[in-house]
C-alpha cells in the first residue's frame, strides 16, 4: 500500500500526518512552530517532525504541504507570508522534497487545504459555491466553484483575511487585522493601557487571543466587548463574501471559532444588517467546519494524492 504525508504549518503550530491511500489517518504529530527562533530553525523543524512518523520503509507516494500565502503553489514557493515575518522566496517544495529523497511535492495554501478537505469531507459537502474561512492568528480561506478550487489567475486566490474595511476613524485595516486572534489580544492590549476598564485581563500575564477569548467565556465585560467588535468586522467580511460569490455555504473554522456565538452572533447580524437584499442568503449558510484540528491535514492529503495521480 502507498501513502501520503501531510504537513501543516503556520504561525503558531505545525502538524504532520501519515495517511493510506483512501485518505485514512495512520500516524500524526504536533508541534509549535517556533517562528521567532528563525526560518533555518522553523525548516529543519518541519523535516524532523514529518521524518518522526515516516520511517524509510513506508512506500511514500506524494507529500501535501499545506503553507501559509501567498504562495506560488505550481513553484511550491511561499512568495510572502503575513505569519511568517521574513519569509520571502521560500522554496518550501523543494525544501522538502529533497529531504524525502525527491519525492513529489504539492504545496498549496493552507486555506485553500481546508477548503478541499470540508467540501469533499466535511460541512461544505456538495455547496456551490462554497467558501471556507480559518479564523486563527490571522485568517485565511479558499473557494470552491462548481467543485473545483478557484485560484485565480495567478494562482493567488484566495486571500479573505485580506479585504480592507475602513473603521469609524477613516482608517483601513485588512479584516485578519480586526477580527483575527492576533486581533483580540491587540484590541486588548489597547483597551487595557488607553483606558481605566476592569478586567479580569489585567491579571493575565500574556493578553493574547486566547487570554481575551477565555475572559469573554467566563463573563468578562471588556473582553465580551472585544469579541462582539471583532465579530462585526467579520460579518462586514462576510457581507463582502456573499455579494461577490452568492456562496451556498460559508464554512468557519479555526481557534477563534471555538467562540461560537459570542463572536459568530454579532458577525450574523452584521451581515443581515448589510446585505443587499435576503435573497443572498441561503439556508444554512454559515456553518461550522466538521474536521477542524486535521482540516489542512486531510487536506493536502487529498490535494497531493489527486495531482501525483494526474501527474503519472
Amino acid at each position: 500500500m502507498s501513502y501520503q504525508l501531510a504537513i501543516d504549518f503556520g504561525g503558531t503550530r505545525l502538524r504532520a500526518g501519515l495517511f493510506d491511500e483512501h485518505h485514512r489517518l495512520v500516524d500524526r504529530t504536533e508541534t509549535l512552530t517556533g517562528v521567532p527562533e528563525g526560518q533555518q530553525a522553523v525548516l529543519d523543524r518541519i523535516v524532523q517532525t514529518a521524518k518522526s512518523i515516516c520511517p524509510p520503509s513506508v512506500n511514500l507516494r506524494a507529500i501535501g504541504v499545506a503553507a501559509p500565502g501567498p504562495l506560488d503553489a505550481d513553484k511550491g514557493l511561499i512568495l510572502e507570508a503575513k505569519t511568517l515575518p521574513r519569509w520571502y522566496n521560500v522554496p518550501i517544495g523543494k525544501i522538502i522534497s529533497e529531504a524525502f529523497d525527491n519525492i513529489p511535492t504539492f504545496v498549496q495554501n493552507d486555506g485553500n487545504l481546508g477548503a478541499i478537505a470540508e467540501y469533499y469531507r466535511g460541512s461544505g459537502q456538495g455547496a456551490n459555491p462554497m467558501i471556507y474561512l480559518t479564523i486563527s492568528t490571522g485568517i485565511g480561506g479558499g473557494i470552491i466553484i462548481d467543485g473545483k478550487l478557484f485560484t485565480g489567475a495567478r494562482s493567488l486566490a484566495a486571500e479573505p483575511g485580506h479585504m480592507r474595511l475602513t473603521l469609524p476613524d477613516g482608517s483601513h485595516h485588512r479584516l485578519e487585522e480586526l477580527a483575527s486572534g492576533t486581533a483580540l489580544g491587540l484590541w486588548a492590549r489597547d483597551r487595557l493601557k488607553t483606558s481605566d476598564v476592569k478586567s479580569s485581563l489585567r491579571d493575565v500575564e500574556i493578553v493574547d487571543g486566547k487570554a481575551v477569548g477565555k475572559a469573554a467565556m467566563a463573563g468578562d465585560k471588556c473582553a465580551l466587548e472585544i469579541v462582539n467588535q471583532a465579530g462585526h468586522w467579520l460579518g462586514l467580511g462576510f457581507a463582502n463574501l456573499v455579494h461577490l460569490f452568492n456562496p451556498e455555504a460559508i464554512v468557519i473554522g479555526g481557534s477563534v471559532t471555538k467562540l461560537g456565538d459570542l463572536i459568530v452572533g454579532p458577525a450574523r447580524k452584521t451581515l443581515m444588517d448589510s446585505v443587499l437584499i435576503d435573497n443572498f442568503i441561503s439556508e444554512d449558510l454559515i456553518r461550522y467546519a466538521k474536521i477542524y484540528e486535521d482540516m489542512c491535514l486531510v487536506g493536502a492529503s487529498i490535494y497531493c494524492l489527486r495531482n501525483s495521480k494526474l501527474n503519472s
